[in-house]
């Protein structure tokens, strides 16, 4: 076997570089040598003798009666020289000894081959890396750029980009690091692949590491909402009635969640039992609030969520902390309550429907012009409610009235003194009676008269004296 074919074997084995590849390149290399010394013109072919390990070459000339570029043509005479059998316009072929390309040429075949190899051997590295976007790598820190930490890998760096961090967490070179592979990239100087410390599919991949039920999909994560390195919410539901999600992700004494925490540097996992109904989804994901009620609008996918006074701390959670993860969780907005106030705001509510109901119009209108309680309307000057829609002067005059009933001795002066001419109700029920007393008054008094006519009538067959 020829020097040539062995270290083209070698080559191929130790850099995983495919053989045909590495044989089209030395091809190619060869090529730009002869183009570089002969010129372009020169029509040549390049290949690889498999049976002897070596490169031949071969120049071509088109036979013609004068030669005008020796290069690409050959005289008749010259033709019959080499092949009696030759004719006008046969294309024949020469050998060209590779040994005559000279010292310049041959180096420009070498930066061809390392250049080729080197981008060949990138672009194993990226397909390679590419299938394994979505699995865990770990590598070594090597170094601190604008963009991140820069980590290597072994065959290629991967970027740890600031915004993929954990916060507050401190690296120096030589720490040992694992990270999620969520992007490859093509770069001039190589493949960059981008990992990520912060992405919830990362906690997803430390599960299926740590829990063997989440791993064969007997226990599935159904959603993860993470603040990073402080605290996350896992969804989870079994396959199985006879698994439960929460023992197998926490795992004994909390051994399963525990390595967990420990890679993400300390951070809360609150296990969450998934459900299809969202009510219930949402009340598990609050926890470790008590939820006492929960009213959903499907339409807006947003949640109105009522607890206890000395619930609500927990509920929202520390800046937010609790009901914003749970919120992220779901997918779904969500408003917290607390009893007292939601009752306050229910007779807010009932109120504002009475008042509507007297002005005829929907209450929307109302929350839509900014007036969102009785007393918003209350402080209200005329002008300002003539901007809701479908309310005249009369009906705001009907509007004081009601609410004068509604909440007696809550309106200032200035609205008693625009009651003053308007009727009030008492009057109108006091006349109503009044009159309803006159109606039956005369009914009885005319029914007592013809009782007394009757009576003084003979009865039929009575002689009259």
């Amino acid at each position: 076997m020829s020097e040539l074919k062995k270290a083209i074997d070698q080559i191929s084995k130790d850099r995983g570089i495919d053989r045909d590849l590495l044989i089209d390149t030395l091809e190619e290399a060869v090529r730009s040598a002869v183009a570089r010394k002969y010129g372009e013109t020169m029509d040549i072919e390049v290949s690889f003798n498999e049976e002897n390990g070596e490169i031949e070459v071969f120049e071509f000339k088109v036979v013609v009666e004068e030669v005008h570029d020796p290069i690409s043509e050959i005289s008749m005479e010259d033709a019959t020289a080499h092949d009696p059998k030759s004719q006008i316009d046969d294309e024949m072929g020469f050998p060209v000894k590779v040994e005559d390309l000279g010292r310049i040429a041959a180096q420009s075949a070498k930066q061809v081959i390392i250049q080729r190899m080197r981008d060949a051997e990138q672009e194993i590295i990226f397909e390679e890396y590419k299938e394994r976007v979505g699995e865990i790598a770990s590598g070594i820190i090597q170094r601190r750029d604008r963009t991140g930490w820069i980590i290597n890998l072994g065959r290629t760096e991967a970027l740890l980009p600031k915004d993929e961090q954990i916060p507050r967490e401190r690296y120096k070179r030589g720490d040992r690091v694992q990270a999620y592979i969520i992007d490859v990239l093509k770069e001039s100087r190589g493949p960059q692949v981008v990992v990520s410390r912060s992405h919830p599919e990362y906690m997803i991949e430390l599960f299926k590491r740590e829990v063997p039920e989440v791993s064969d999909s007997t226990v599935k994560i159904m959603g993860v909402s993470r603040d990073p390195g402080l605290r996350a919410k896992v969804a989870v539901m079994s396959r199985d009635r006879d698994v439960d999600p929460v023992g197998a992700c926490v795992g004994i004494r909390g051994s399963r969640i525990q390595n967990v925490v420990q890679e993400l540097k300390g951070e809360r996992i609150d296990i969450v039992v998934w459900s299809p109904d969202i009510a219930m989804y949402a009340q598990n994901a609050l926890s470790p609030a008590v939820i006492t009620r929960i009213t959903v609008d499907d339409e807006e996918e947003a949640l109105e969520v009522v607890c206890p006074d000395d619930q609500l701390t927990l509920a929202i959670g520390r800046k937010g902390q609790n009901v914003k993860l749970a919120a992220k969780l779901l997918g779904w907005k969500i408003d917290i309550f607390t009893e007292s106030r939601y009752s306050e705001a229910n007779a807010d509510r009932k109120g504002m429907d009475q008042i509507a109901a007297v002005a005829e119009i929907s209450m929307d209108n109302f929350f839509t012009a900014g007036f969102q309680s009785i007393e918003s309307i209350i402080d209200a000057e005329d002008e300002e409610l003539l901007a809701i829609n479908g309310l005249t002067e009369t009906k705001i005059a009907d509007i004081r009235v009601a609410i004068n009933m509604l909440t007696p001795g809550i309106l200032s002066d200035d609205d008693e003194d625009e009651l003053e001419e308007a009727p009030e109700v008492e009057e109108v029920v006091e006349t109503a009676e009044a009159e309803e007393v006159e109606e039956v008054e005369e009914e009885e008094s005319e029914a007592a008269e013809e009782t007394e006519e009757e009576s003084e009538t003979p009865a039929e067959g009575e002689e009259t004296k």
